[in-house]
């Protein structure tokens, strides 16, 4: 059996980055691994096992270039409105939320929002196959 357990995402700044992730996500620090030149920090919903692992190089000055390649992460939320609501009232930024329709029905109510270093994050209504 295989089983998803976390991503990594190379970011500039710990701090920026684990306040960002838990005023939108509510993800704490589920471990922390400090190494000589660069430092690992786990970030873990208390509902749910998937982590995001930010890679803290210590020399890193420069933001990362992203590329054309990445895409995004999503988290699935149960009231969409409320939590734009709420993003937009922490200063996050998010973008408008947007309907997409297949066969003319609802397949899916999200908004965009980007973290500190630029990743791109959607945030999905619960809903058909996002749960």
């Amino acid at each position: 059996m295989t089983k998803a357990i976390h991503m990594m995402i190379r970011v500039l700044e710990e701090k920026r980055s684990v306040d960002f992730y838990s005023a939108a996500f509510g993800l704490e620090v589920a471990d922390r691994f400090p190494f000589d030149d660069f430092t690992l920090v786990y970030l873990r919903s208390p509902d749910a096992d998937f982590e995001i692992e930010l890679t803290i190089n210590h020399d890193r000055k420069q933001p990362y270039a992203l590329g054309d390649a990445y895409g995004h992460v999503a988290f699935v939320v149960n009231d969409l409105d409320k939590e734009h609501t709420r993003f937009e009232a922490k200063g996050l930024k998010p973008n408008p939320v947007k309907e997409f329709f297949r066969g003319g029905s609802l397949m899916a109510r999200f908004f965009f929002v980007q973290d500190p270093d630029g990743y791109k994050i959607e945030v999905l209504q619960k809903h058909g196959r996002y749960r």
